[in-house]
């Protein structure tokens, strides 16, 4: 294992994974609600992907009825609340506030989101009801974002839902590899349990390896799986001990106390894109002395959001730009990570490589061609996109589904046969 990082106090380990936005106060949420412009033809919500009702749900907070506003948020986006907490809202709804037009700072929607969702799942109220038994059955395979939202949806159409997960706890991404300090795992947890509590069935640690065998004993299948396993660097040396994939580094981070998750002292971080992010702050966090992003094009290629990239500069991450990996050096464990610059050949001392170059597709449960039964979402579908691209993805198939089944018993009840 890498040489072990400066040992932080529990006090400092939760100061450092405290949330990065912390809740508005009672009296902070009224006076920003009391901000809104209530615009009729809102850009916030046409630029949010689940098209939540900004503007309605911002003045019931304004008005006081808080349970009334998180309606409003969940009825449009199942995972309102951890989108509230990890959703990138400066390129989307607070992005398109109209604010920003007049050089004055955006509605903070985010906030005001988790204040009304927070409400809700903090007092444990029930929103939403299944709705009357259709006879109809759907599975559900991976219980992230995209196949709870449609397993959701589904249950207030009437339907019963099974939901099949590989992993020993419902959530995705946002139970296992979203940072810390934006959405912890028992928050996440929590907010999947208002979905189960429609009556959603759900089996963990179950691997479905054909959609065909379900496709046999349910009358639709919905695919959300999500992506593989991180890409592999195809340099030598990714052998060494101290090197680990970005996402089983933020796995274990969330699922143990953190002094539990081994980190280096001088941490190198292999790639750019907003999970690379996540990885270098919380190596960081953690305690590591260094914790540095190598990525091989230039500082205007970096896939990251612009915030995360300022975030992991105020953590005190370093940047290597035009640095191409070209071996991990190390005898047994991992000493230095070889690159190529524009100036030549060096190698950055290091005793951990967290590599975060992106994500495998996957393939074993591809889409039977053309089958009418089959829908997909998530990640697996749009090849990786955010928390509220998953959610509006899944209650997208939801409503397809639902119109497929409610044709489907139509026709029988005619007697017209399928």
């Amino acid at each position: 294992m890498p040489d072990r990082a400066a040992v932080l106090s529990d006090d400092e380990l939760r100061r450092n994974f405290a949330d990065i936005a912390p809740p508005l106060t009672s009296d902070a949420a009224l006076l920003e609600a009391n901000k809104c412009l209530y615009c009729h033809d809102a850009p916030c919500t046409i630029a949010c992907p689940t098209h939540i009702d900004v503007p309605a749900f911002i003045k019931k907070i304004a008005s006081g009825n808080l349970r009334g506003s998180a309606r409003v948020i969940l009825d449009a986006n199942p995972f309102g609340h951890s989108c509230a907490r990890a959703c990138p809202v400066e390129v989307l709804c607070e992005g398109a506030c109209v604010l920003n037009d007049r050089d004055e700072e955006p509605i903070k929607i985010a906030l005001l989101q988790r204040h009304a969702t927070d409400y809700v799942l903090e007092r444990k109220l029930k929103l939403f009801e299944a709705g009357p038994s259709t006879g109809k059955r759907v599975a559900i395979i991976g219980a992230g974002p995209a196949g709870l939202a449609c397993a959701r949806d589904l249950r207030r159409c009437g339907h019963a839902v099974t939901v099949f997960e590989a992993k020993s706890q419902p959530g995705g991404l946002n139970t296992y590899g979203i940072a810390e300090y934006k959405l912890k795992a028992d928050v996440a947890l929590a907010e999947v349990q208002d979905i189960l509590d429609l009556g959603v069935e759900l089996k963990t640690g179950v691997t479905v390896t054909s959609v065909e065998d379900l496709l046999r004993q349910y009358d639709a299948v919905f695919v959300g799986v999500g992506l593989g396993r991180t890409k592999r660097l195809g340099i030598p040396g990714e052998e060494l001990r101290g090197v680990i994939d970005a996402l089983t580094f933020i796995e274990h981070l969330k699922t143990h106390p953190y002094r539990e998750t081994t980190v280096g002292r001088h941490v190198v971080v292999i790639g750019a894109g907003n999970t690379a992010i996540d990885a270098v702050t919380q190596a960081k966090r953690l305690g590591a002395a260094s914790s540095t992003i190598v990525y091989r094009r230039g500082e205007a290629d970096m896939p990251c959001y612009h915030y995360e990239y300022e975030l992991a500069k105020r953590d005190g991450c370093g940047f290597r730009f035009n640095a191409a990996p070209q071996r991990i050096a190390g005898n047994g464990a991992v000493a230095g990570l070889e690159i190529t610059t524009a100036t030549g050949a060096e190698t950055i001392p290091c005793d951990m490589v967290i590599v975060a170059i992106g994500q495998d597709v996957r393939t074993e449960l591809a889409r039977p061609k053309a089958h009418p039964k089959v829908f997909e979402g998530g990640d697996c579908a749009n090849g990786g996109a955010e928390i509220v691209n998953a959610a509006a993805e899944g209650v997208a198939a939801a409503k397809r589904i639902d119109q497929m089944l409610t044709v489907d018993k139509t026709t029988v009840q005619d007697g017209k046969g399928r």
